[in-house]
């Protein structure tokens, strides 16, 4: 007697569905959303502080171009312009320079103020950055909702 030999062959399982849900999907778009609502303002306010660098700087480009005028002359400058002090407004466009001595004080004060202009011009916090020099001693201010302290990073 011969046994049949019958041979079994192994079913293949079910392919897995290939992929998103909507579901899945939705998730997805609300954890990226969630993420960007908190991420775009705080972005925003680094690249703002970032130019307030671009600020500060000029603002002592104007404190080095008084004192060299200083030097020469018996008052300091109440003008940028390239007879005077020589000191452009930034590049960037982010803030306008101007500087301003009174008359009767020129010999020893004056005083330089960095303006926010342009997309800068939405810094609440700081909307400018002013520095005086008076007799000697630079002191440092703000407008704007911040403190000096924290428009000038000190």
């Amino acid at each position: 007697m011969q046994l049949n030999s019958i041979e079994v062959q192994p079913t293949k399982p079910a392919a897995a569905p290939a992929g998103f849900t909507l579901i899945e999907l939705m998730i997805v778009v609300t954890v990226i959303c969630v993420l960007a609502l908190i991420g775009y303002p705080m972005f925003v306010d680094q690249v703002r502080k970032s130019r307030r660098a671009d600020a500060i700087a000029a603002l002592n480009r104007v404190a080095q171009a008084q004192e060299r005028w200083r030097a020469n002359n018996p008052t300091y400058s109440n003008s940028l312009a390239p007879g005077a002090l020589n000191v452009p407004n930034p590049s960037s466009g982010y803030y306008t320079l101007a500087v301003a001595t009174d008359a009767a004080t020129a010999a020893r004060r004056y005083v330089a103020t960095a303006t926010a202009a342009g997309s800068q011009a939405a810094d609440s916090r700081c909307a400018s950055l002013v520095m005086t020099m008076d007799a000697g001693n630079l002191s440092y201010g703000s407008t704007g909702s911040a403190t000096a302290a924290q428009c000038w990073n000190r």
